[in-house]
């Protein structure tokens, strides 16, 4: 049994990857001075948060634009080179693409017209994406400040526009290295343009929950006894230069447990692949591994069972470690992180998967970073101050308790692969009641257990129960309280991301009576369709908006009722699409503008088989798309240049866009309404 849990929890570590939605590109712009009356405009694009950027010549993807203004001042000479040569990949949505695997820098070749000073106030267009993301940027601005040369003579600007349309077509790169001849520079004149950064779903949060998960492993029963210890492995004798020796040795182990967990983010980090976030949160195979691996995980917290590492391995490492030095340090940590699996397994699963189910690079590595240095950190404070030793509290029965209460928050966030399981492939196994009514029994045994009424085998007895575990009671039997009403059709704002979404509700006491703007009943007037929409009868819209679920038959009525489009990309296992619906959607007066269009959902990762008749070949990658979501997320990047979930749009009747921007996952109800009433005041001055 532990060798087969040994190995699934082996190819979770190889198989969890993930890149990240994290800031944009960072512009640095500057002037090198060859010679006569020649320069370079030096382009650098710092890319960060694990986007990268597409090249000039970006194949199927949309590609980066440089556009230089008409002067007489300069003239452009070819097109930008670029450096480093990019990478080309086969994109399943978009072909053959080309981008930069990290940073990049752009030379466009001036010449110099003008014996004075003048600034080039260019733009730049370009599109950041990671495996899940694609965000388009337009007319960010680049500003160089250029001297003037003596002598220079104005150059016409009928001579300039076709180098400069040459620039801005971007078509076509120079060879990789073309510019290494260049002679050195004689000035450089540099000024920073900061790309503005569309906020998306921050890391500090889950570096925060890596940071709580490392300090609440201390709190185990695997580790917390290890701490007196190792602390007298710091400190073997009083005498100042062991003081000295032992803080030097503390200051190695946490460094040591720190770098052994981010050498497992580093493994998870780079076994991502192109579309493994897609499938990793739709395929069945992967979240039937993460749920089961929740779920093993909890009940060895319960004491079913116990996870353990081959003894071998720490047998070696301990011999190492009792041969005395600083490396010993080193050894002592290596021996702590595999004695303590079995308690630091779980947290380290958690924080692997919800890694994994994002789309960051930074979060495995950095995530696991700060998780073991979290970890780390009171083992060298203690051989600071070895004096806290003698205040820390006893092991006990408590630091069983700690493992039984992570056991009932594993079992309950295991139920969400679960979910993703019943919601792409349609098994309509968990109702929005069923979902809640498992979880408000968790978290009501989890209160219950608290106060003492349940016990385990490894349990204590309780006589009485302390401060901190009072507020703990209370804490769980709110949340528990607060679940409460779901049952009957709350929307549960702070979860929603995590239950199913209000539309497979059966039950719901708001359907007749709209209880602030949550009932099933949308705002505003009735909507009236053309017809049945296709697929409706196992499709639905929230609060009772009505729309269609296919592009051609959605369009088909907007001409004939004469309406504008809200266009919305979607997915079953999208959490940004459920938090989205349950914080904007529900208030009535996006419900009354919404009603206003003909709303067409179109959902991405739909596994539903089309007729032959309507599959479609893709333009950007050749291939036949069989499936609904397949064919609508092949629409999306071909029409809008972008696969990111959730993504809004707003078209006439022709299919052409009402308003120069798009909108995305973003809370903001008041910015939502305004882009709603946008849409709408365009389509009618039309």
């Amino acid at each position: 049994m532990k060798k087969i849990l040994f190995a699934v929890w082996g190819f979770f570590l190889l198989a969890a990857a993930s890149w990240a939605q994290e800031n944009p590109v960072k512009w640095k712009c500057s002037v090198k001075y060859l010679k006569g009356n020649e320069a370079e405009l030096v382009i650098k694009a710092n890319v960060g948060g694990g986007y990268h950027l597409y090249s000039q010549d970006a194949g199927g993807a949309l590609p980066t634009t440089f556009n230089f203004p008409e002067s007489g001042n300069f003239k452009l000479v070819g097109a930008a080179s670029e450096n480093p040569a990019p990478v080309e990949e086969n994109d399943e949505f978009l072909g053959m693409v080309r981008f930069f695997a990290k940073d990049a820098e752009f030379r466009q070749k001036i010449t110099i017209h003008t014996e004075e000073d003048f600034t080039i106030d260019a733009t730049v267009d370009y599109q950041v994406c990671n495996d899940e993301t694609c965000l388009p940027f337009n007319d960010i601005e680049l500003s160089f400040k250029v001297k003037g040369v003596k002598g220079a003579a104005p150059a016409p600007v009928a001579e300039a526009e076709p180098a400069a349309k040459e620039a801005v077509a971007g078509t076509s790169a120079p060879e990789p290295g073309a510019d290494a001849a260049v002679a050195p520079a004689q000035e450089t004149a540099a000024v920073e343009a900061d790309a503005p950064a569309e906020e998306e779903e921050s890391l500090a949060g889950f570096f925060l929950l890596a940071i709580l998960a490392g300090l609440a492993c201390v709190f185990t029963p695997c580790v917390f006894p290890m701490i007196p210890m190792t602390v007298s492995f710091f400190m073997d004798t009083d005498d100042g230069s062991s003081r000295k020796a032992g803080i030097i040795k503390g200051a190695i182990f946490t460094l040591s447990i720190t770098l052994i967990y981010t050498l497992i983010g580093a493994i998870v980090a780079i076994t991502k692949s192109a579309d493994f976030a897609n499938v990793l949160s739709t395929h069945w195979i992967p979240n039937l591994i993460f749920f089961l691996l929740f779920v093993t995980f909890a009940f060895s917290f319960f004491g079913l069972f116990e996870i353990t590492l081959p003894s071998g391995m720490s047998n070696k490492l301990d011999a190492k470690a009792d041969k005395g030095g600083y490396i010993s340090a080193f050894f002592m940590a290596a021996v702590l992180a595999i004695v303590s699996f079995s308690c630091t397994g779980p947290f380290v699963a958690t924080l692997l998967v919800e890694a994994a189910m994002g789309t960051s690079v930074l979060k495995p590595l950095l995530g696991m970073f700060f998780f073991g240095l979290a970890m780390g950190f009171p083992f060298f404070l203690l051989s600071l101050f070895p004096s806290l030793l003698a205040k820390m509290p006893k092991s006990g029965g408590w630091l069983n308790s700690v493992k039984v209460v992570f056991a009932f928050v594993l079992l309950a966030f295991g139920m969400k692969f679960l979910l993703n399981i019943d919601q792409v492939y349609e098994l309509h196994i968990f109702t929005r009641e069923a979902y809640l009514a498992i979880w408000i029994v968790i978290f009501a045994l989890l209160g219950f257990y608290l106060l003492g009424k349940i016990k385990f085998a490894h349990d204590s007895d309780v006589p009485h129960i302390g401060v901190f575990r009072l507020i703990l009671v209370i804490a769980v039997f709110s949340f528990t309280i607060y679940l409460i009403p779901g049952l009957f059709g709350a929307p549960l704002k702070m979860v929603s991301s995590l239950v199913p979404p209000i539309t497979t509700q059966q039950f719901n006491l708001s359907q007749p009576v709209m209880v602030s703007g949550m009932g099933s009943a949308a705002a505003g007037p009735e909507q009236e369709l053309c017809g049945t929409p296709r697929y409706s009868d196992r499709l639905t819209l929230p609060f009772g908006l009505k729309g269609y679920f296919d592009y051609n038959e959605g369009m088909a009525c907007a001409k004939q009722q004469n309406k504008p489009v809200f266009i919305d990309f979607k997915g079953h296992s999208c959490a940004n699409c459920k938090k989205m619906e349950a914080e904007v959607w529900s208030d009535p007066r996006v419900q009354a503008l919404l009603k206003e269009y003909i709303i067409i959902a179109l959902y991405c990762d739909d596994r539903e088989e089309l007729p032959e008749s309507e599959w479609v070949t893709s333009s950007v990658n050749g291939k036949v798309m069989k499936t609904m979501g397949k064919k609508n997320a092949d629409f999306q990047v071909t029409r809008f240049n972008t696969n990111t979930l959730p993504y809004y749009n707003l078209l006439d009747t022709e299919g052409k866009e009402l308003t120069s921007r798009s909108y995305g996952y973003d809370s903001d109800v008041e910015a939502f309404i305004a882009y709603l009433q946008e849409g709408l005041d365009s389509f009618r001055n039309k």
